[in-house]
């Protein structure tokens, strides 16, 4: 048997669960063990060995979520801050949701952020259900097989989560990545960015636009507070800054690479965005090393 083909949408399906990519990619790596030393019990005539996969490692998920707290980002804690000049104190105690790197694995299920985030305020079981049936496309007799339940306890769980996540935005309102338009923003922010021009940046932003910074509970609503923040940001840790695109979560991404006392640049943060109507929404900056490693970036980089 041969479940490697397997890999990357149980890698998916496990971040959507686990709102960690690190996470993830163990418990899939459980999931395959699992199913190997489970192979001669494995009956072709009752479940395809996709299906099968995906029973082991919805357990799998289930059991490692058993007691756990939530990955939230900072916006799913509280009321956006209204001061730019308020410390940057990183809360480590809390299990912060993870960007999905795409380079890993080629996705094409939705893994947005803002979805993923929404989805880890539902209870386990509900998040199990939506992501089988809206999204793998799971009959509710194949999910309810999944989870030892009852169909119409599939469809309630179903209705339940999907009332949940109503206020989600809309998929068809965020631009993909490859979007030309979506480049062009990118790039004129890339440009402004490594300028340190506050200006033109705000310029590239909507009105609400949010930016928020885990492990950094913090986070601002609005054109002007971002404006104010980043003109702190560029005062703390210098100009000169170096951009690289990249995606995440199937959004368009940057590795930002703040100028080193020692020369060169060094990798300060994993910046997420969504972008609609041609300018920027949402930015979600990662500044935790964890993360950086799943995406294979050089730590530091020369200057140009």
């Amino acid at each position: 048997m041969d479940f490697e083909p397997y890999r990357g949408e149980l890698v998916a399906y496990c971040y959507r669960m686990l709102g960690s990519f690190h996470e993830a990619e163990d418990l899939v790596q459980e999931t395959m063990l699992r199913a190997w030393k489970a192979r001669d019990r494995y009956d072709a005539t009752r479940a395809s060995v996709r299906t099968w996969l995906y029973r082991i490692a919805t357990n799998a998920c289930l059991t490692a979520l058993d007691g756990r707290a939530r990955r939230p980002l900072p916006s799913g804690l509280g009321a956006p801050s209204t001061d730019p000049e308020a410390p940057l104190v990183p809360a480590l105690d809390v299990p912060w949701l993870q960007p999905f790197p795409d380079a890993r694995f080629d996705v094409a299920t939705d893994v947005r952020l803002a979805l993923v985030a929404a989805m880890q305020v539902l209870p386990p079981r509900q998040r199990a259900v939506l992501v089988l049936r809206e999204v793998l496309q799971f009959s509710a007799t194949e999910v309810a097989a999944h989870l030892e339940t009852t169909v119409p306890a599939v469809n309630s769980a179903l209705q339940r989560a999907r009332a949940a996540l109503a206020q989600v935005d809309d998929a068809s309102q965020v631009a993909e990545p490859d979007d030309p338009e979506v480049r062009a923003v990118v790039g004129r922010y890339v440009q402004a960015f490594e300028a340190a021009d506050v200006p033109a940046l705000v310029r590239l932003l909507t009105d609400d636009a949010v930016l928020e910074m885990p492990p950094v509970p913090l986070w601002y609503r609005g054109s002007g507070d971002y404006g104010l923040f980043l003109r702190r940001v560029f005062a703390l840790r210098g100009t000169g800054w170096t951009m690289t695109p990249l995606t995440a979560n199937r959004q368009p991404a940057l590795a930002a690479y703040a100028p080193d006392p020692g020369g060169g640049h060094r990798l300060h943060t994993i910046q997420v965005l969504t972008i609609t109507g041609g300018r920027v929404a949402h930015n979600v900056v990662f500044a935790d090393p964890d993360v950086f490693t799943a995406f294979d970036l050089p730590e530091r980089i020369p200057s140009r």
